[in-house]
C-alpha cells in the first residue's frame, strides 16, 4: 500500500459567522489556502504506480476553480466556511471521482491545518 499526496493552492476570502461576538474571524479576511489531497492504494506491478498524479490534478481542478479568488461564504455549502467545513466540502466533490481518496488537508496558515478523512 502507498499513499500519494498532491498539494494545491488557492486564494479566497471568508468570514466565520458563528464565532463568539468580537472574535476577529467574524470579520471578512483572506487566506492563501493550501490543500493536500491524499490517495491510498496498491501499486500495480505492471505500471509500478497506484495512479498518475495527473488524475489527482484532473479531479481537483474543478474544485480549485470554484474556490480560487471567491468569497467562500457565497459558495453553496460553505456559508460557515471553517477549515473543517471546507475540507469536508472538498472531500464530497472528490469522493467518487478519485479512487483511493484517503485525506483532504486544508492549511489556512503556516501553523494551522485541518485533516479530513471522510465519513
Amino acid at each position: 500500500m502507498v499513499e500519494l499526496v498532491k498539494e494545491f493552492s488557492f486564494e479566497s476570502a471568508h468570514r466565520l459567522p458563528r464565532v463568539p461576538e468580537g472574535h476577529k474571524c467574524a470579520r471578512l479576511h483572506g487566506h492563501s489556502f493550501r490543500c493536500e489531497v491524499a490517495v491510498r492504494g496498491e501499486v500495480d506491478p505492471e505500471t509500478g504506480w497506484f495512479i498518475d498524479y495527473a488524475e489527482i490534478t484532473e479531479a481537483f481542478d474543478p474544485v480549485r476553480q470554484r474556490l480560487d479568488h471567491y468569497y467562500l461564504n457565497e459558495v453553496e455549502g460553505l456559508e460557515n466556511a471553517t477549515s473543517e467545513n471546507l475540507a469536508r466540502w472538498i472531500w464530497e466533490r472528490l469522493e467518487g471521482r478519485l479512487r483511493g481518496l484517503h485525506r483532504v488537508t486544508i492549511r489556512e496558515t503556516c501553523t494551522a491545518r485541518c485533516d479530513y478523512f471522510g465519513t
